[in-house]
């Protein structure tokens, strides 16, 4: 039996190749874990329904399908084992803090039933918990952890096995096989799921864009960034296909660095699995954060794209009509609302989880960490993010801004950053809500009271 999680793809996968190498039926299985499903947003739930549905038709072309369950994993796993005579459950092995909890208690009911939780390879290039320093002790910092990283190196891909002799269908479990689940109604314009449609997107980012990562990628107002996020997340492409495919030049090697980027954050999160919510840095995580109806007022007022900093507000209406936002200005939306707004970072990182359709815990909480000053940064907390200034530099001619915020499309060029030099008679566009050189400081007098 092969238990599909986060790898919902038929290439590169060894345990795929593994249930099939033994020679017996096998039965492809994904269970609905309300855990899980409950906790993602509606752009989550639809991508990930989606991309079971271009799953399931795959292994339909093979003579085989998806057989779908739905509950707590430790009770559907063992009974649909037991229903189809399962010797061995063969799946991805899982390194988030909820996956290896579940998989031990999987793993000790099957056992209970005389079946085996096989459980081999990785959702990451070097599994988490792989590299470590010298002294045994894992990386707190990025860069000798991409060193090391780079150093250690990471298997070839897989070749895809050949069909087995024959698959486990849906009606050997009787009824505790569940349809596919329905995607829900979602406002925003979401990727196209599943793992062929992972491939076109890979294939059009390696041969149009790769070559201008470097310098590119900063750039929310070009198309350049590879927006395979989505598909990584759920592991319709695996991030070793793409190391494969890349060459030694500066931007594949910038390209590479930010799939490390992953890798270290899940890393992270495997040896301080209470990072989740909980700061990495204890001192700056102490600083006093706002709360009561003004705080509240704006943290909506952040969520709605409604601040009066145009590069902010064009990024949280990014989040919101596709369920992404260009790296850049997460970078600059998140130390918008810790610093400008004093919020917890918290917050934050839950309306991204919510809205996201590539949420990752890892990447989400720690990139969040990161620009709060409360993670694994050498230079933490007094980087603050000029709302401004980050929107002249990275978007030099408003074209991002305007693309997002229509009320500022009648000021030309960079004028849209700053409309406030630039009224426009009748517009809709709010003031800013904050004055950002005084927030900065008052940023850096909590700071300085948290040392006291």
């Amino acid at each position: 039996m092969l238990w599909f999680r986060r790898d919902l793809r038929l290439g590169d996968h060894p345990a795929l190749a593994g249930a099939v190498a033994r020679g017996g039926p096998v039965l492809a299985l994904f269970v609905v874990d309300p855990r899980l499903w409950d906790r993602s947003g509606a752009n989550r739930q639809w991508f990930l329904a989606g991309c079971l549905a271009a799953l399931h038709d795959d292994l339909t072309a093979l003579g085989g399908e998806l057989v779908i369950g739905q509950g707590d994993p430790v009770e559907v796993v063992p009974a649909v084992a037991r229903a189809a005579g399962a010797a061995e459950v063969w799946c991805t092995a899982d390194s988030g803090p909820y996956g290896r909890r579940r998989d031990d208690e999987v793993a000790r009911a099957l056992d209970g039933i005389g079946a085996t939780l096989v459980a081999t390879d990785s959702a990451y290039a070097v599994a988490p918990g792989t590299i470590r320093k010298s002294d045994g002790t894992p990386y707190r910092v990025f860069t000798p952890f991409s060193k090391a990283w780079r150093a250690h190196g990471w298997a070839e891909p897989v070749d895809t096995p050949t069909a087995p002799a024959e698959w486990v269908t849906a009606s050997s479990i009787g009824d505790l096989a569940r349809p596919l689940p329905q995607q829900p109604t979602v406002a925003a314009t979401l990727p196209e799921p599943g793992e062929a449609a992972a491939h076109r997107a890979a294939d059009t980012f390696l041969e149009q864009h790769l070559a201008d990562y470097g310098h590119g990628r900063d750039r929310p107002d070009r198309d350049s960034t590879s927006r395979l996020s989505p598909y990584l997340k759920f592991g319709c492409l695996h991030p070793r296909q793409l190391l494969d495919r890349l060459d030694r030049s500066p931007d594949a090697d910038r390209f590479a660095a930010e799939l490390c980027w992953r890798e270290f954050y899940a890393d992270v999160l495997l040896h301080r699995p209470d990072s989740v919510w909980q700061p990495l840095q204890a001192g700056v995580g102490s600083m006093h954060v706002d709360t009561g109806p003004v705080a509240d007022e704006r943290f909506e007022a952040w969520c709605a794209g409604r601040t009066g900093y145009p590069f902010v507000d064009a990024g949280m209406r990014q989040l919101l009509a596709e369920g992404w936002m260009h790296n850049r200005v997460r970078m600059v939306v998140a130390s918008f609302l810790v610093k400008d707004l004093h919020l917890p970072w918290q917050r934050g990182s839950s309306w991204f989880l919510e809205q996201l359709v590539d949420g990752d815990l890892a990447s989400n909480q720690h990139g969040w960490q990161w620009v709060a000053g409360t993670g694994t940064d050498a230079a933490p907390y007094f980087r603050i993010f000029n709302p401004v200034s980050q929107g002249l530099r990275f978007d030099p001619d408003g074209e991002y801004v305007r693309r997002w915020v229509p009320e500022l499309r009648g000021l030309a060029g960079a004028d849209a950053h700053q409309p406030w030099e630039q009224p426009l008679l009748g517009s809709a566009y709010p003031a800013p809500i904050v004055d950002h050189a005084t927030e900065r400081d008052e940023a850096l007098a909590r700071l300085e009271a948290t040392k006291r």
